[in-house]
């Protein structure tokens, strides 16, 4: 890998397991919050619910931004807003400034994905292979994140590990600041004469971009980003109600929603780095393919191994925890070969419209499954939604 793939990938990787940190520790905080402020389920879920939402909503706005300012201002923005929003959360007295400040994270959170990919797919040689180290560092977020969170709170009130939480933002920006690489925008940001009139020329290039191969593309990352939405929300409840057993250690007692689903996201980092690998020695539309064919195979496996003991549900869940995290740094790849070079920061800001905006509805599918069906139909939901990715690929592939 080249010096300036090098720093990218630091860049981009510190950045992208910070995300995932701060997007998977705030359900930690919310019974916490309940007690405190004496809301109701419904009210925290609206107040949290907003703030995740933002991540969707502003992305095509922080792609904008990318192709003209650049990517490394945008990363380091939304770090330190990220950090500074858990911050504030440690001076809220209710919920308009619980609420204020929640919103104040999602919507700098909302910064990242665009801004870091649109860097890797501009700036980067070896793409796929930045691709995968980048979401490897998404998933030891997820994974790492959470624990060191759940610590904080076992030992601090809750105010104090919010502020504390600033402390891993503030040290990743002080980094990226002394990472040198080439950060190439396609449009003037710094001229004001170039920013007038932009939101006609971002209304054009829209209707540009999206031709009959990226709108394909973008209908295959909404229903991946369904299918991840709505396997990931539910999974630890599926697999809490299992019949298996819990597993001690050192006189801990761990239930298996937990260390078969923290392993899952875990067993994931390899997933993305293969993933992404794989782009760089095959097509990346039959990469494509084949990930969420994976995806229909194991949703229809799990309906068969549930009730068959310990080994086939770990193996199954393993599996698909790998595939789930293999296919992304592979759309990634496909989306940026349908759009030219000058509007990637555009096409991903629709891209995570689609797989965070749009595909949280895999969340509300699976609870309406769950609730009025059962796990088993739930899982045939996802199939059909991976099968039908397939079918838009095999079109993509024709094209």
């Amino acid at each position: 890998m080249q010096a300036s793939d090098r720093q990218i990938t630091s860049f981009t990787t510190l950045g992208h397991a910070l995300f995932h940190t701060y997007e998977l520790s705030i359900p930690l905080f919310i019974g916490l919050w309940i007690t405190e402020f004496g809301l109701s389920a419904a009210l925290t879920g609206l107040v949290v619910g907003a703030g995740y939402a933002l991540i969707g909503i502003g992305a095509p706005v922080s792609g904008v931004l990318s192709d003209y300012f650049g990517s490394r201002r945008l990363i380091l923005l939304s770090v330190l807003g990220m950090g500074g929003g858990f911050a504030l959360l440690g001076a809220a007295q209710g919920p308009l400034s619980l609420a204020a400040c929640v919103v104040l994270w999602g919507a700098f959170a909302s910064l990242y994905h665009p801004a870091g990919l649109s860097l890797i797919s501009r700036g980067a040689s070896e793409r796929g292979t930045v691709f995968a180290y980048h979401g490897a560092g998404g998933n030891i977020g997820t994974a790492a994140g959470p624990l060191c969170t759940a610590l904080l709170l076992s030992v601090f009130h809750w105010r104090i590990a919010a502020v504390v939480l600033f402390v891993p933002a503030a040290v990743a920006a002080f980094v990226g600041m002394r990472i040198s690489f080439d950060d190439i925008k396609s449009k003037d940001g710094d001229n004001p004469d170039s920013m007038r009139g932009a939101f006609t020329e971002t209304l054009v290039d829209s209707r540009r971009l999206f031709t009959v191969g990226f709108s394909i593309a973008f209908i295959t990352v909404l229903l991946y980003g369904t299918y991840y939405r709505g396997l990931l929300t539910f999974l630890p409840d599926i697999l809490g109600n299992s019949s298996l057993d819990d597993l001690t250690i050192l006189s801990y007692s761990l239930g298996p929603a937990e260390y078969i689903y923290t392993s899952m996201l875990t067993f994931g980092i390899a997933g993305q780095y293969a993933g992404g690998k794989l782009t760089d020695r095959i097509p990346s539309r039959t990469a494509f393919l084949g990930a969420l064919s994976s995806l229909v195979v194991l949703a229809l496996l799990f309906i068969l191994v549930q009730g068959q003991g310990f080994v086939p549900l770990v193996l199954v869940s393993l599996a698909l925890g790998f595939f789930v995290y293999a296919t992304a740094p592979i759309y990634q790849v496909v989306i940026a070969e349908h759009v030219p070079s000058e509007s990637h920061g555009l096409s991903y800001g629709f891209t995570y419209l689609a797989m965070f905006g749009i595909g949280a509805l895999g969340a509300t599918i699976a609870g309406t499954l769950l609730t009025y069906a059962t796990t088993t139909i739930l899982f045939v939901a996802l199939a059909m939604l991976a099968a039908t990715g397939c079918l838009c690929l095999l079109v993509l592939r024709w094209l």
